[in-house]
């Protein structure tokens, strides 16, 4: 996976960048493939934002948080980004249990009208 980080009206400290890091790794458990992550951290009329971009060919996400403490808007972001992560695999999970027992062994023939088993016997 890969990272880069931006910062813009803030020092580029050792301690933030560590905190990206981990919040990254943090986010490497829903995202296992080789996607890339984008984070945006600026001060803007006193308060810190932290935007996240996660781009994957099968999937987006972005997020946008805002506090007093960077460090606090940083987990915050992370924290919407995991809740859109589980949102998606909830909605995945329920998609494929809807019909669990159908199963269609010759997909060229699933389309096709056929005779109700009563009636062809």
């Amino acid at each position: 996976m890969k990272i880069t980080t931006s910062f813009l009206h803030l020092e580029h400290t050792a301690a933030l960048d560590e905190k990206v890091q981990e919040a990254s790794m943090k986010l490497e458990k829903f995202f296992k493939d080789k996607g890339t992550i984008k984070w945006s951290c600026y001060v803007k009329n006193g308060q810190h934002f932290a935007e996240i971009y996660y781009h994957a060919p099968h999937c987006e996400y972005h997020a946008k948080a805002v506090s007093e403490n960077m460090y606090h808007t940083i987990d915050m972001a992370v924290e919407k980004i995991e809740k859109q992560a589980f949102k998606k695999k909830d909605k995945f999970n329920k998609l494929h249990r809807e019909n669990p027992d159908m199963i269609i062994l010759d997909p060229d023939s699933a389309w096709q009208d056929h005779a109700d088993d009563e009636d062809v016997a």
